[in-house]
Protein backbone atom coordinates (compact mmCIF):
# COMPACT_ATOMS: atom_id res chain seq x y z
CA UNK A 1 0.00 0.00 0.00
CA UNK A 2 1.27 3.51 -0.56
CA UNK A 3 2.48 5.70 2.36
CA UNK A 4 -0.36 7.64 3.37
CA UNK A 5 0.30 11.62 5.86
CA UNK A 6 -0.69 9.12 8.74
CA UNK A 7 2.01 6.48 8.09
CA UNK A 8 4.56 9.08 7.66
CA UNK A 9 3.48 10.29 11.29
CA UNK A 10 3.89 6.88 12.77
CA UNK A 11 7.22 6.65 11.40
CA UNK A 12 7.98 10.10 12.36
CA UNK A 13 8.73 11.20 8.89
CA UNK A 14 6.63 14.27 9.97
CA UNK A 15 5.83 15.77 12.62
CA UNK A 16 2.86 15.80 14.91
CA UNK A 17 1.19 16.65 18.50
CA UNK A 18 1.36 13.46 19.89
CA UNK A 19 -1.30 12.69 23.08
CA UNK A 20 -0.60 9.11 23.67
CA UNK A 21 1.03 6.34 22.04
CA UNK A 22 1.45 2.74 22.40
CA UNK A 23 2.20 -0.32 20.66
CA UNK A 24 -0.69 -0.73 18.82
CA UNK A 25 -1.62 3.37 18.16
CA UNK A 26 -1.08 6.47 18.18
CA UNK A 27 -3.27 9.59 19.01
CA UNK A 28 -2.80 13.32 17.81
CA UNK A 29 -3.75 17.22 17.75
CA UNK A 30 -5.76 17.03 14.11
CA UNK A 31 -3.58 19.91 11.91
CA UNK A 32 -7.27 21.22 10.85
CA UNK A 33 -9.66 21.14 14.18
CA UNK A 34 -13.22 21.43 13.95
CA UNK A 35 -13.84 21.76 17.60
CA UNK A 36 -11.52 23.28 20.24
CA UNK A 37 -10.75 19.84 21.31
CA UNK A 38 -9.74 17.86 18.20
CA UNK A 39 -7.71 14.99 18.18
CA UNK A 40 -7.05 11.18 15.72
CA UNK A 41 -7.14 8.10 17.00
CA UNK A 42 -4.75 5.71 14.22
CA UNK A 43 -3.90 2.19 14.39
CA UNK A 44 -0.61 1.59 13.97
CA UNK A 45 -1.56 -1.38 11.68
CA UNK A 46 -2.46 0.17 8.21
CA UNK A 47 -6.60 -0.53 7.81
CA UNK A 48 -7.67 1.80 5.06
CA UNK A 49 -11.43 1.93 7.06
CA UNK A 50 -13.92 0.20 8.93
CA UNK A 51 -15.09 -0.95 5.97
CA UNK A 52 -12.01 -3.09 5.36
CA UNK A 53 -11.19 -4.15 9.08
CA UNK A 54 -11.36 -8.05 9.26
CA UNK A 55 -12.91 -9.84 12.38
CA UNK A 56 -9.16 -10.21 13.83
CA UNK A 57 -8.90 -6.67 14.05
CA UNK A 58 -11.60 -6.62 17.12
CA UNK A 59 -9.65 -6.08 19.50
CA UNK A 60 -7.43 -3.50 17.65
CA UNK A 61 -10.80 -1.39 17.34
CA UNK A 62 -12.03 -1.81 20.80
CA UNK A 63 -8.29 -0.69 21.68
CA UNK A 64 -8.51 2.59 19.72
CA UNK A 65 -12.17 3.21 21.23
CA UNK A 66 -10.91 2.65 24.77
CA UNK A 67 -7.59 4.83 24.04
CA UNK A 68 -10.21 7.83 22.16
CA UNK A 69 -12.00 7.70 26.01
CA UNK A 70 -9.31 7.80 27.85
CA UNK A 71 -7.45 10.64 25.77
CA UNK A 72 -10.86 12.62 25.78
CA UNK A 73 -10.40 12.79 29.88
CA UNK A 74 -7.26 13.63 30.17
CA UNK A 75 -8.03 16.59 27.69
CA UNK A 76 -11.28 17.50 30.12
CA UNK A 77 -13.66 16.63 27.74
CA UNK A 78 -15.64 15.20 30.50
CA UNK A 79 -18.95 17.09 29.61
CA UNK A 80 -19.50 15.18 26.53
CA UNK A 81 -17.41 14.57 22.67
CA UNK A 82 -18.26 13.14 19.43
CA UNK A 83 -16.18 10.10 18.10
CA UNK A 84 -16.48 9.76 14.16
CA UNK A 85 -14.65 7.49 11.62
CA UNK A 86 -15.29 8.60 7.69
CA UNK A 87 -15.58 5.97 5.17
CA UNK A 88 -15.02 5.99 1.53
CA UNK A 89 -15.31 9.39 -0.18
CA UNK A 90 -19.03 9.62 0.50
CA UNK A 91 -18.80 9.45 4.11
CA UNK A 92 -15.77 12.58 4.01
CA UNK A 93 -12.53 10.01 4.13
CA UNK A 94 -9.77 11.79 2.53
CA UNK A 95 -6.79 9.71 3.93
CA UNK A 96 -7.24 6.07 3.49
CA UNK A 97 -5.57 4.68 6.69
CA UNK A 98 -8.59 4.23 9.18
CA UNK A 99 -8.65 6.98 11.79
CA UNK A 100 -10.91 7.90 14.73
CA UNK A 101 -11.61 11.91 14.84
CA UNK A 102 -12.45 12.67 18.70
CA UNK A 103 -13.88 16.22 19.01
CA UNK A 104 -15.47 18.20 21.79
CA UNK A 105 -14.48 21.73 24.19
CA UNK A 106 -17.99 22.79 22.76
CA UNK A 107 -21.82 21.89 22.51
CA UNK A 108 -22.24 19.70 19.11
CA UNK A 109 -24.83 20.08 17.02
CA UNK A 110 -26.97 17.01 15.26
CA UNK A 111 -27.61 15.90 12.56
CA UNK A 112 -24.12 17.23 11.85
CA UNK A 113 -23.25 18.33 8.45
Amino acid sequence: MAETIFSKIIDRQIPADILFEDDRCLAFRDINPQAPTHFLVIPKKRIVSLAVAEAEDGALLGHLLGVAARVAAEQGLGSGYRVVTNIGPDGGQSVDHLHLHVLGGRSLAWPPG
